[in-house]
């Protein structure tokens, strides 16, 4: 037995089993939410293209200035510029090169600020698609799906994963692009300056290849795990800011203090072991490429200064052939500087890339979680319900449960019955009726609405078609009135007709702004029982077909609860209701009371006829009106059994 609070393995991902089964994520994304984007895509692309090769000219005029006005040892030429263009004089082919590189770098600015525009716009409406989709598919998950799950942890992919990708497409997939350019680019105009000294200063590509390569390797699990760490942590504070006034009430400040901690130390365990393979990386970075370029000026000085460098080997003279002039060197050394760039930044490029990489499968696994109810193609609307309900040998057990929560339930509610369903804690109540509105879906056996399947029939049509009423009703940040109406064109004069039913309207008229009242976060501005009048008013509002009540008047006392029945009397009138109730007295005149125990169905029948069989309803019956000495030894042994396994669990 564990008195504390455990919150599994902190170092494991809880969407590894996701990550696992995203194939080709990042491919997938680009693929499914860049296509209505193809326009930015290309434009930002071109114009990065054309801006990076214009980026080369400028070192190019001035080998060709060095070469041709300060030395003198060649004719003054440009390529791709004909000739007649070029001016005759010295002079004027200065201020012609000075324009020349003006007019590029005027040129590189324009087409840099397309690119930008382009591809933010690209990178941006991306990230909102791909989290409004992934917000959409999470809210469709089968509930079991939460059940696993911290809100955290979600969160942690619908922002941080999310907003991890817009990070790589905006900046990193266009560095990218940017850096293959300047390589080609750069590597094409040094091997027609000179392919001989080119292919020293290009010799570090390949060891840089190699080098990235390993790294990749090395650093992809590591951010999974970083990845993993971000979620159990947001899950963490998550918690405790939700549960502040826990925290505060039990004085437990520093043991929650320790527990953020021990989740932070997770998270920065998981980074720092990132980091420290990353920081190995770069320094190996600037290593390859600093050599690259002193060997280039190593081989081009003393080219330049002693002739071609050459050795004899077996008789024969091996070694680079040619001339060498200073207007060649000086840009094939600045176009081997400009390598020192790229190449450090791919390293970053990689970086992130493993980084969003980890982001994208966690996304992606989440879209293809097979968790999801899903809709049939053919699907048909629910259109107008009568009422009746029909469960068939439906059996249900939850995700790694090893017994099912369900067994073999079966029974029929007909048009405007009023159902009640009672049992001990964990009978399985609640799970029954979840099942009615698709909540999970049963392992075997069907659920009817009219002698529709429930998995033949639209989500949408089928949900409008129940209301619910949970026993822990969630109030959304708003007002009384927008939590009542709750995404309904409703009237005032609706809303306030489903309070009053709800037996609401005493309290909200005291309320300082009344139905425009902010009740805050969860509802915490409003007491437990006030919050379930407003769930109420809000499934009334709704005017389901059937409706189901799940302890919806368990936060309130007996005089409101009072109110509340004689309210839900004329709203159960005409409509099929379930209602599950711990207080027995609430089901007291149902059509039907069905009677729970380990998931199974063990008595039915009114009030009057379940007293008579003498079984677990009239065993509970007689806890409720004090009659506990009239118990039996095999109800109280029992009792108390639930009552240790249920301490055994926690």
């Amino acid at each position: 037995m564990s008195w504390g609070f455990s919150g599994g393995n902190d170092d494991a991902d809880a969407f590894e089993d996701l990550r696992d089964g995203a194939d080709r994520p990042m491919w997938q994304l680009l693929g499914d939410y860049g296509r209505g984007y193809k326009a930015e895509f290309a434009l930002g692309g071109v114009a990065s293209v054309i801006a990076r090769f214009l980026e080369l000219v400028p070192a190019l005029v001035l080998g060709v200035a060095i070469d041709s006005l300060f030395v003198g040892e060649q004719q003054f030429t440009l390529p791709l510029i004909p000739q007649s263009v070029i001016p005759p004089t010295q002079e004027a082919q200065f201020w012609f090169a000075v324009g020349v590189v003006a007019v590029v770098y005027l040129l590189t600015a324009s087409l840099n600020w397309v690119n930008s525009w382009a591809w933010n716009r690209f990178a941006q409406h991306l990230q909102h698609e791909v989290r409004v989709d992934t917000y959409d598919v999470v809210q469709r998950l089968d509930m079991s799906f939460f059940d696993s799950k911290q809100t955290g942890e979600i969160m942690s992919v619908l922002n941080n994963d999310v907003n991890q990708l817009e990070s790589f497409l905006t900046n990193d997939l266009n560095a990218g692009i940017r850096i293959a350019v300047l390589v080609v680019g750069t590597g094409a105009v040094m091997v027609w300056l000179n392919a001989q000294l080119a292919a020293v200063a290009l010799a570090s590509i390949p060891v840089l290849a190699v080098a990235s390569y390993v790294f990749v390797q090395k650093i992809g699990p590591k951010y999974g795990r970083v990845r993993g760490s971000v979620g159990a942590l947001n899950s963490r504070l998550e918690n405790n800011i939700g549960g502040i006034e826990v925290v505060k009430s039990y004085g437990r400040e520093s043991f929650e203090r320790d527990r953020v901690e021990s989740a932070s130390e997770d998270y920065l365990d998981a980074n720092w072991d990132a980091i420290t393979t990353r920081i190995k990386f770069f320094p190996s970075l600037r290593i390859i490429t600093g050599f690259g370029y002193m060997f280039t000026f190593l081989v081009g000085g003393y080219w330049l200064l002693f002739g071609p460098p050459q050795t004899t080997v077996a008789g024969a003279t091996v070694g680079f052939t040619g001339g060498m002039t200073l207007g060649v060197l000086t840009p094939m050394l600045l176009y081997s500087r400009r390598f020192l760039w790229p190449m450090r930044q791919f390293g970053n490029v990689v970086n992130n890339y493993r980084y969003a990489f980890a982001a994208a499968e966690r996304v992606v696994g989440l879209m293809n979680d097979p968790q999801s109810i899903h809709e049939q193609d053919d699907a048909h609307d629910l259109n107008g319900v009568d009422g009746l309900v029909e469960y068939e040998g439906v059996r249900f057990r939850y995700p790694e449960a090893e017994e099912n929560s369900i067994e073999d339930v079966t029974f029929t509610a007909e048009p405007g019955d009023f159902v009640g369903l009672v049992g001990p804690t964990g009978a399985g109540k609640t799970t029954l009726l979840k099942l009615l509105m698709r909540l999970y879906d049963p392992h075997e056996g069907t659920i009817g609405i009219d002698g529709h399947d429930v998995r033949d029939v639209s989500l949408s049509s089928l949900r409008d078609s129940v209301g619910y009423v949970s026993q822990e009703p969630y109030l959304f940040h708003g007002t009384v009135e927008e939590n009542v109406a709750y995404g309904l064109e409703a009237t005032d004069d609706d809303i306030l007709e489903a309070l009053r039913m709800a037996g609401a309207m005493e309290f909200v008229e005291d309320l300082p702004e009344g139905i425009e009242t902010t009740v805050g976060e969860r509802g915490v501005k409003l007491s437990g029982g006030q919050r379930q009048r407003i769930a109420i008013a809000r499934a009334i509002l709704e005017d389901p077909e059937i409706l189901v009540l799940d302890e919806a008047t368990s936060h309130v006392d007996n005089e409101t609860e009072v109110l509340i029945q004689r309210s839900l009397e004329a709203l159960t009138a005409d409509r099929t209701t379930f209602a599950i109730a711990h207080r027995l007295s609430t089901v007291r005149d149902a059509d039907t009371i069905l009677v729970m125990d380990d998931g199974e169905v063990v008595e039915q029948g009114t009030h009057e006829d379940l007293l008579a069989e003498d079984g677990l309803y009239a065993n509970l019956w007689s806890v409720q009106v004090g009659e506990v000495d009239a118990l039996p030894e095999e109800f109280i042994e029992r009792t108390a059994e639930r009552e240790r396994a249920s301490l055994d669990d926690d």
